[in-house]
């Protein structure tokens, strides 16, 4: 029976499957976040750079209001933007404020990146010609101390990254005094990122996968080798790539908005080695022609140490 949840270094218990909120359209996050605790959820990640924190804030304390759940019973996980990697506390205290929450289980490092505090846009400021404003001399080690530190505050339960290559893990792990609780990246058999996650394994760091499904209209749910195990399965490719992640020892993230896809999404079915020696196949004849698919890459201009992304400028501690 596939696992319900994992436990993490800090000795807490992570679900499976957790609810994701990026993207969401305005107005809709709030009736999402509550449909999905009702339904049975018991992870909820969010970002402050989704700009939705307020509605997964309004989600959850309807949810516990109406006694579907409570506090104590929700994984909540939240991200430092890059515009507060100089001033984590107060990067975190306003995701608290927008939450309505006391404290969060996770709050994670988003991007190994600085962007100027005091640039054009509170989360995404940009230089006259369009581009990032990015803090070039900005040493993500750095940013990282100060998320321990947080730890002293009983406002995080715990910490971790997102988005961080092999190379950048290795040099975070040579200077930290924690080991971060996960690892949050874009994670599917189209990007199995196998280096990435086999550091993640050797180090106690659990892996939180993202993006499962690779984007709409991804050629993924349409492949010759998920259609197979879902033949084999009887159930949607969807599913298929879901139980992927769990298989693997992994938390996956499912979004949606809708009531019937949410319930949808929680159901897990048991991968045998079989089924992921046909998925695993797939992801190393991708990996071998060099047609791995990352979908989510923002404009950093930045080299983050990832083999199908090798381009960009060095940050400290980078690769």
């Amino acid at each position: 029976m596939a696992p319900s949840t994992f436990k993490l270094n800090t000795g807490q218990e992570i679900p499976a499957v957790g609810f994701g909120t990026w993207q969401a359209a305005p107005g809709e996050v709030a009736a999402a976040v509550t449909a999905a605790l009702k339904a049975g959820y018991r992870l909820i990640d969010a970002a402050y750079c989704y700009g939705n924190e307020d509605e997964v804030g309004a989600g959850l304390a309807a949810a516990f209001s109406a006694g579907i759940c409570t506090r104590s019973e929700v994984f909540v996980m939240t991200k430092l933007w890059n515009t507060y990697s100089g001033r984590a506390e107060l990067g975190l205290d306003k995701s608290l404020r927008a939450l309505g929450l006391d404290y969060v289980d996770l709050f994670l490092v988003h991007w190994p990146v600085g962007m100027n505090p005091a640039g054009t846009d509170d989360r995404f400021p940009k230089l006259p010609d369009g581009s990032r404003d990015i803090l070039w001399d900005h040493d993500h080690v750095a940013t990282w101390a100060q998320m321990e530190g947080l730890l002293d505050t009983g406002k995080v339960r715990g910490i971790g990254v997102c988005n961080y290559s092999a190379p950048y893990l290795e040099r975070l792990l040579a200077r930290a005094r924690v080991v971060p609780a996960v690892n949050q990246i874009e994670n599917s058999p189209a990007l199995p990122q196998q280096e990435v996650v086999d550091l993640c394994r050797s180090k106690g760091i659990h892996v939180v996968a993202y993006s499962p499904l690779g984007s709409t209209g991804s050629p993924l749910m349409r492949s010759e080798a998920v259609a197979k195990v879902a033949e084999r399965k009887g159930v949607s490719p969807g599913t298929v790539l879901l139980s992927y992640h769990v298989a693997r020892g992994a938390t996956v993230l499912a979004k949606s908005v809708t009531e019937s896809r949410i319930k949808a999404n929680l159901e897990i079915v048991d991968l045998d080695a079989d089924d992921l020696k046909i998925l695993n196949d797939y992801s190393d004849s991708l990996v071998k022609e060099g047609k791995v698919q990352r979908y989510v890459y923002p404009p950093f201009g930045i080299n983050f140490g990832f083999p199908d992304k090798n381009e960009g400028r060095v940050l400290p501690n980078g690769i």
